[in-house]
């Protein structure tokens, strides 16, 4: 089956003291290829272990994923991640930084250049290839990040919480970015949010997960990210059912944030 399947993924964590804490339970989920998904929930709801476990980067102690019908068992080229903070290499410019990859991989600057400088220029990083990455804002440096992924040429783009730092006018341009690149490339992208205004706009498809143990709670199929692309995303915050489902989805998490609260309560 091509695409990424998520089967029945669960997570434990033992602890020290003897004790474990249950932070993802009977997980399932099939991503087709191209397909655009955003994840949100209350904190401690397993959004970045569920990521994590896709990238290859933790095994789960129950299910599997599969990638084009094969079983994940680590991180892969296939499966690429954009971080929240972008992880780059300071001693690097930004030109260095985006061709990484295909360097790794042997490829000669005949093999990668011309799509290196492609993904600089629509990232709006030409000008500044030559630049070292301190000397970057915080938005340009998510750039550089967002354009290195793309350079592997990944057939799963994994984003843990990529924008989260941006200040609002930059989260912005940024959100219309990832849209631009989405349907430009056809890739598939799993992005992880806080932000339920950032979820309705960059999901697809959406997923509200609960907590204790993770679980998905509820799903949603949007109109507003293929309404987003390459318009005003200021307006499609107008459009018919926007705000009723922005007002459902944060209701629903208020209302899992004050269970989580109440238990602890009882645990004091």
């Amino acid at each position: 089956m091509s695409g990424l399947s998520i089967e029945s993924i669960s997570m434990r964590f033992d602890l020290p003291n003897g004790s474990s804490v249950q932070a993802l339970k009977d997980v399932s989920l099939h991503l087709k290829p191209g397909e655009l998904l955003s994840v949100l929930g209350p904190s401690g709801c397993g959004k970045t272990t569920l990521l994590n476990i896709a990238a290859g980067f933790l095994a789960p102690t129950g299910g599997q994923i599969t990638m084009n019908g094969h079983v994940v068992k680590g991180p892969d080229a296939e499966r690429g991640m954009v971080f929240q903070q972008g992880a780059l290499f300071e001693w690097m410019n930004v030109r260095e930084n985006v061709s990484f990859g295909p360097r790794m991989k042997g490829q000669t600057e005949a093999e990668w250049g011309n799509q290196v400088d492609h993904l600089l220029d629509v990232t709006g990083l030409g000008d500044f290839k030559d630049k070292a990455i301190f000397e970057l804002s915080g938005g340009m440096q998510q750039r550089v990040a967002l354009a290195r992924c793309l350079a592997n040429d990944p057939d799963v783009i994994l984003m843990d919480e990529p924008l989260g730092a941006l200040d609002a006018l930059t989260r912005e341009k940024m959100q219309g970015l990832v849209l631009k690149l989405w349907k430009e490339t056809g890739k598939t992208i799993i992005l992880i949010t806080h932000s339920v205004e950032e979820a309705l706009l960059l999901g697809e498809r959406l997923l509200v997960m609960a907590p204790r143990p993770g679980r998905i709670h509820k799903e949603y199929r949007l109109p507003f990210a293929e309404m987003g692309v390459g318009g005003d995303l200021r307006e499609v915050k107008k459009a018919e059912g926007y705000a009723t489902t922005r007002e459902e989805i944060l209701e629903m998490i208020w209302d899992m944030e004050e269970e989580i609260m109440g238990r602890s309560e009882e645990m004091q």
